[in-house]
């Protein structure tokens, strides 16, 4: 299990790049963290580490997926399983022709899509410390 400190928002960029280097070629990453435990803050980090402008990266919490292009032109798909109530669901948007597309697939909340995703899927798990820091553990 790999370990990424993040002791403030200031170490997000450099833990960013921490976290694509130790991923090595794992395309679907399944975020697990309590509500305001940062994950959309750390894909954001993730995003813009990637070369993705800033301002488009958002919370798909409505849309349910956002597409973006890295500065390499390859595509990005952050998705947010929030409000999705039946794994069933997420078939609706498609959800196997994003996961089987090679691209990096960064999605929030995979609680909710659970039978969905195969043993590819790489489990982050983001603890709240005691200091207001945050822990990601990779394989968790």
């Amino acid at each position: 299990m790999t370990k990424i400190q993040i002791p403030s928002l200031q170490a997000l960029d450099g833990a960013a790049k921490e976290f694509l280097q130790a991923i090595g070629d794992h395309r679907i990453i399944a975020f697990h963290a309590p509500m305001g435990a940062g994950k959309t803050t750390f894909i954001t980090a993730v995003c813009k580490a990637l070369g993705v402008r800033e301002d488009a990266v958002s919370s798909p919490t409505f849309a349910i997926v956002n597409e973006y292009r890295t500065a390499a032109g390859e595509p990005l798909f952050h998705f947010d399983f929030y409000r999705i109530e039946h794994p069933e669901e997420a078939l609706d948007i498609g959800l196997y022709d994003y996961l089987d597309s090679g691209a990096l697939c960064l999605i929030e909340w995979p609680e909710n899509i659970g039978p969905l995703l195969g043993e590819e899927a790489l489990d982050v798990r983001i603890e709240v410390e005691p200091d207001g820091g945050r822990t990601l553990l990779l394989g968790a």
